[in-house]
């Protein structure tokens, strides 16, 4: 029986249990290398800063206590997670000396994290990420220590800019070195994720800098954004909580469609093992093409389902080692339509799905079935599904012939480009095809 594999929905899917897990080495090392060039930053601040000296612990205890209370609302966006830091960061940046707001966010960082740690929801371990977590304040307080501390309310459109610019590009210089050297994620994919949360620090900025310049005329005022914090707190749990819902009804949804293929390989052991084939290079096509998350997720879906329907197929007509006459093709025509039907009934994206599993036999020039769809109207997932089976399909020895060779069904498919396939998947196709496309990766929640 074939081992189908399906992707995960999303990245956010895994990252809902990553802080249960102990740092790997690699992590260790990068965070390492990012703590001491913290320290050194932190010196060079203290030697720069004239009231580097000017230190009161009691308002470090309570820019600290805020950070932490500010970490503990914590909203997972689509690739990441983000929390309301900037409210209490930039009163931090005009309350403290600014070699001591990073030491101050690393501070309330661990606060924050330590009720996990203590329950066993998060290992000691992360504790270790903290300095990492904090580069990001050095940007901001470097660019207040040029500019000589000015006090919050005389501080321009200008300066907030620059203070933004400095922490963005911080932020995004430090978090790149550790995931370059311990994921190997690239610079242009670390910054797509990257973007909601710089977004939204750079839209809760005029709310942080209003809290500052009540915190400067008098630093009890800062006490007033911890209602604000335990509230945003309660809804960042309610999103996770739904979202973990979420993430377990796609596991569902997945488990429901591995039950379909292995149900459709009882049936027809070459069907199992082709759909399998054809799962591996429609995602290899997909991922060419650069289709989004959600995209490729329904052409990995309907790559491993184009064929479900044909569990309501009569098996005489299903295994027949000769060529079908034409009331049986009529029969097995009714396939894609019998697919769409069962994947309706599953519900929620699997009805896109069913969508592409029943224009999976279409035609680029319209005569294709079973609604004679042509060009774009036809899903692109559809699309790149009907080329990958064709491919796989010539290149598979069937009961009645035997397969053809590589080059000689990329000749095929490039003679059918333009009327059964479109002209630009099939370039894909034979872009990674040649050499063969991978098996799909092992990545099934």
């Amino acid at each position: 029986m074939p081992d189908f594999t399906l992707t995960k929905a999303a990245p956010h899917a895994e990252d809902l249990t990553i802080e249960e897990e102990r740092l790997t080495a690699a992590e260790v090392r990068a965070e390492v290398l990012v703590a001491t060039g913290l320290f050194a930053a932190i010196g060079a601040l203290f030697i720069l800063d004239s009231d580097a000296a000017a230190v009161s612990v009691p308002l470090f205890a309570l820019c600290a206590g805020l950070i932490g209370l500010s970490h503990m609302a914590r909203f997972d966006l689509p690739f990441a997670w983000t929390a309301p830091v900037q409210l209490a960061l930039l009163p931090t940046l005009f309350l403290l000396p600014g070699w001591l707001v990073p030491v101050a966010m690393m501070t309330g960082i661990v606060l924050a994290r330590m009720p996990d740690v203590v329950r066993g929801r998060t290992a000691p371990t992360r504790l270790l990420l903290s300095p990492g977590n904090a580069w990001f304040t050095v940007g901001p307080a470097a660019v207040l220590v040029v500019a000589g501390n000015p006090d919050p309310q005389d501080v321009g459109f200008l300066l907030v800019g620059a203070m933004l610019v400095a922490q963005i590009g911080t932020d995004f210089l430090i978090s790149s070195i550790f995931h370059l050297r311990t994921q190997n994620i690239p610079f242009h994919e670390q910054l797509l994720e990257s973007l909601w949360v710089y977004g939204i620090d750079v839209a809760l900025a005029p709310v942080g800098l209003m809290a500052a310049i009540a915190a400067d005329a008098s630093p009890g005022y800062f006490l007033l954004l911890s209602p604000m914090f335990a509230v945003l707190a309660v809804f960042a749990g309610e999103r996770r909580t739904r979202l973990t819902q979420l993430t377990e009804l796609n596991g569902a949804y997945r488990g429901t469609a591995l039950v379909l293929a292995e149900v459709v390989d009882a049936d027809d052991a070459y069907t199992g093992m082709h759909t399998r084939d054809v799962v591996g290079l429609s995602v290899a096509v997909a991922d060419h093409l650069n289709l989004d998350v959600h995209r490729r997720r329904n052409v990995e879906f309907g790559a491993l389902l184009h064929d479900v329907g044909k569990v309501a197929i009569p098996k005489e007509i299903l295994n027949k080692p000769g060529s079908l006459n034409d009331a049986e093709w009529e029969i097995m025509r009714t396939h894609t339509v019998a697919g769409q039907r069962m994947l309706d009934r599953v519900g929620g994206f699997m009805s896109d799905v069913g969508a592409i599993v029943r224009g999976s036999h279409e035609r680029w020039d319209g005569g294709g079935y079973p609604d004679g769809l042509a060009g774009e109207a036809i899903p692109l997932e559809a699309r790149i599904i009907t080329a990958c089976d064709a491919y796989n399909a010539m290149t598979t020895t069937r009961p009645y012939r035997q397969a053809m060779d590589p080059a000689s069904a990329a000749e095929e498919l490039r003679r059918c480009s333009g009327s059964q396939f479109d002209p630009v998947v099939v370039e894909a196709l034979l872009a990674v095809a040649d050499p063969p496309a991978a098996a799909p990766l092992d990545l099934a929640a």
